[in-house]
């Protein structure tokens, strides 16, 4: 996924494959496994609608979740953008479109139909003890829908139907099919030549890679932010797939995010404490147009597009050198594991939230500390989730296509 010079109009085919990049890989792994740990922590967090809640809650778990929120969905997408990069040179428009909407496409309609109702149901049954409709006969009622153009990319909706944590694949496919009749229409020669202008300044000027915060703080700022999108409004996300995409086509932008990183960090840190004041005091911060609540979501913008300049590029100054290749040598035990999570995200994706809310509605039952709760909660959901996949979708080529795992 490393980044190489603008393509031209070569045959897909001839494209080499890109540098991998395992720092990138590793933080999808963490921020996938990771996402356990923050959804079995929602059950316990005061102020939150998740599907299943714990008697006893604290404020304190959306404090610390928040500086996960500020980072992580982000990432994914900037990370996202890169390799779409190099998968659009690679296919081709056309031959990329195709990919994208089997990979991404098949994976979210198989899950919404298969397993997001039964959080849904398990939400009913765990806020009114009289509810006693099985869940066969809540199905109906889930698949009950109508079409609502104005929330695009989430057309479909209902009073109980939705598509639950698969909103990331969801707006994924749709960015991605965006690009198509943009890369299919776009002037090359003078996009390349405004590419390497934008590089060399760059690289040449400290503190041009910032600029883009301006906008991540505007859209917070002015537009809102969406709770049931990870707290950004769900157009952020468009930016940093885009900003992934743009950083891709010249190694210079990789250096500036090496060069850049340890003040990103410093800044993003600071701003994302700044900004906490005004989430805490005000009754409504995702959306009050109060200067508290707007000066807040700025920050918290401005916050997001740092440490998401400052985590890859900490990450790839310090990743080692490979070590030579031996010809028929015995992979690591290490590389091994690495390879077999690094094909998992998607499904393991798919699969947390429906089992992490399963074993919640049973958890929350039990008259013990949250922290014990919490705990068993987490070791529980995580092995039941590393089980599913290898157990029901990995084995076979069936359910490999439907996860939207690659042969």
């Amino acid at each position: 996924m490393g980044g190489t010079a603008m393509a031209t109009h070569a045959a897909p085919t001839q494209a080499p494959l890109p540098e991998r990049r395992p720092e990138l890989d590793a933080v999808r792994m963490l921020v996938v496994i990771g996402l356990v740990f923050f959804h079995s922590a929602l059950v316990f967090a005061a102020g939150d609608d998740f599907y299943v809640k714990n008697a006893e809650t604290t404020e304190a778990i959306m404090i610390i979740a928040g500086f996960g929120v500020v980072w992580a969905m982000p990432l994914l997408f900037l990370i996202s953008g890169l390799g779409a990069w190099h998968s659009l040179r690679r296919r081709g428009p056309w031959g990329f479109a195709g990919e994208r909407l089997l990979r991404l496409g098949v994976p979210p309609v198989f899950t919404t139909l298969a397993l997001n109702p039964l959080p849904q149901w398990l939400r009913l049954r765990s806020a009114d003890a009289g509810y006693h409709e099985s869940y066969l006969g809540f199905l109906p009622r889930f698949y009950d829908v109508h079409l609502e153009p104005q929330e695009f990319p989430f057309v479909v909706q209902g009073e109980h139907f939705e598509t639950g944590h698969l909103w990331f694949v969801v707006l994924l496919l749709a960015f991605s099919l965006m690009l198509v009749p943009l890369h299919r229409g776009l002037p090359r020669e003078r996009v390349r030549r405004i590419g390497d202008r934008l590089a060399a300044a760059t690289l040449r000027r400290r503190g041009l890679v910032f600029l883009p915060a301006l906008a991540f703080a505007a859209i917070c700022a002015f537009a809102g932010m969406e709770e049931e999108y990870a707290g950004w409004h769900r157009w952020s996300y468009l930016l940093f797939f885009g900003a992934g995409f743009a950083l891709a086509t010249d190694d210079r932008f990789r250096a500036v995010m090496r060069r850049d990183a340890g003040r990103a960090a410093w800044l993003g840190a600071l701003f994302f404490a700044a900004a906490g004041p005004g989430f805490a005091l005000a009754d409504t911060p995702f959306t009050e147009t109060t200067a508290l609540a707007v000066s807040s979501r700025a920050l918290f913008g401005a916050a997001g597009w740092c440490l998401v300049v400052a985590i890859p590029g900490l990450l790839d100054r310090r990743r080692p050198k490979p070590p030579p290749e031996v010809p028929n040598q015995t992979p690591t035990t290490r590389r091994r594991l690495y390879a077999y999570l690094a094909a998992a995200v998607l499904p393991l994706y798919i699969l947390h939230q429906p089992i992490v809310v399963a074993v919640a509605y049973f958890v929350t039952g039990w008259s013990a500390p949250v922290v014990v709760e919490y705990v068993v909660l987490v070791v529980i959901a995580l092995t039941l989730t590393l089980t599913a996949y290898e157990l029901l979708v990995r084995r076979t080529r069936a359910t490999r296509f439907l996860f939207g795992m690659r042969d």
